[in-house]
């Protein structure tokens, strides 16, 4: 592996990071990004690559004439979940600019231009909607909306950015960039142990499942939790539970996958039955049928519940990714370029939303996936070892060596 990587590893490594949990805390236009941001910059500057940030606030570092048709693009997003984990994301921008490393000590210069890409707000930690970069670039997010979302604190994305000197009345679609590329490659931590019982170090992506973000409101009434008789509340805590135990059953019952990971309480004190719980789903499957069908059925039971507890249910997608087949022809080239003769690289599916997900509707796109012995995500304790992050390097070296100087 180029000395590069442990180097940027490094100093990227405590950026952002949690010294209670050991978890990452990179929300999009927060100091902590600010601080990644300014690192992705001073790593393309050493490089002697042409760095500038576009109408969306993502970032590319351009090796070659930018202006010029048929650039390859790669990277992934430096910003985290809460306190998430050190490879989601990094691990794909500090690859790619390793993979830079490893390509000019093969003696390559390009044929066509290479970019390296960090893109803004993946996770969605802090809005609310995921891949807000790369759904702006590609014209999935409309900007007067981007603008308009707000963080726990009421902070809009609008003032976020202002405050991190990006101006905001330019978010909107960037056809005339995307049309200049010819193709993206993301690597990536595998969020999941398909690849952890193999001898293989990177496998291939070959779709991501359909899924989507809603918020329910379940509204009642406050009052006090000592004085009001049971029988007399209406209280939406109850109906939330319901619908979370509804929706574990409900997409076990379909095979897919059904998650209240984030809860907002009004008035939220511990003697108030409490006026509103706001409760976020988060919910995935093999295909849009099956999707639409579990997020139906939770409605189902949320609405049921809530008429039992006279709680109102109001349901809100906040947003939605279809079911992504990424491009045949490159994924199976790639995977035969990554495999042994007729033995070509793992494919595999993926619940995971990706920004190669979302750039898939506009242009060629494919991902590599580094093993993770752990299997999980999303948490300090997803993992990959250094001899594969290496292999994962090369790999990415090796399809970008393919894609732009052959």
């Amino acid at each position: 592996m180029p000395a590069g990587f442990h180097e940027m590893w490094r100093d990227l490594l405590p950026v952002g990071r949690s010294r209670a949990t050991g978890g990452y805390r990179r929300y999009a236009w927060s100091e902590a990004d600010a601080e990644c941001r300014a690192w992705f910059r001073d790593q393309a500057l050493a490089r002697g690559l042409h760095c500038e940030t576009d109408r969306n606030g993502n970032q590319w570092a351009w090796w070659g004439d930018a202006t010029a048709p048929g650039a390859v693009a790669t990277g992934s997003h430096l910003d985290s979940v809460p306190d998430g984990g050190a490879f989601d994301g990094p691990l794909g921008v500090v690859g790619a600019l390793a993979a830079v490393d490893e390509l000019r000590a093969r003696g390559h210069t390009p044929r066509r231009p290479l970019a390296v890409v960090n893109f803004a707000d993946e996770e969605g930690a802090r809005f609310g909607v995921a891949c807000t970069g790369s759904r702006l670039a590609t014209g999935q997010l409309a900007p007067e909306r981007a603008r308009a979302l707000r963080d726990a604190g009421g902070v809009t994305l609008a003032q976020a950015m202002e405050r991190a000197g990006h101006d905001p009345d330019g978010l909107g679609p960037d056809p005339e960039r995307l049309e200049r590329l010819s193709a993206f490659v993301e690597l990536h931590i595998e969020q999941g142990r398909a690849l952890a019982d193999t001898p293989h170090p990177v496998g291939v992506a070959s779709a991501i499942w359909p899924h989507g973000r809603w918020r329910f409101d379940f509204h009642g009434e406050a009052n006090h939790a000592g004085t009001t008789r049971l029988e007399d509340r209406r209280d939406p805590m109850l109906t939330y539970a319901t619908t979370v135990l509804a929706a574990r059953k409900k997409a076990r019952l379909a095979g897919a996958l059904a998650t209240f990971g984030k809860v907002a309480v009004e008035p939220n004190g511990v003697n108030a039955v409490p006026s509103l719980v706001r409760g976020w789903l988060d919910s995935r499957a093999p295909d849009e049928e099956t999707l639409d069908a579990v997020v139906a059925r939770i409605g189902t039971a949320a609405a049921e519940r809530g008429a039992r507890d006279g709680v109102r249910v109001e349901i809100t997608r906040e947003s939605f990714t279809p079911l992504v087949e990424f491009a045949h022809r490159l994924r199976d080239e790639i995977a035969g370029l990554l495999g042994a003769p007729g033995q070509p690289a793992p494919q595999l599916p993926t619940g995971a939303g990706h920004d190669a997900g979302v750039l898939s509707a506009a242009l060629p796109a494919a991902m590599l996936y580094v093993r993770n012995p752990t299997g999980v995500s999303h948490s300090p304790a997803e993992s990959a070892t250094e001899d594969d992050c290496a292999a994962g390097v090369t790999a990415l070296a090796d399809v970008l060596e393919e894609l732009t100087c052959r």
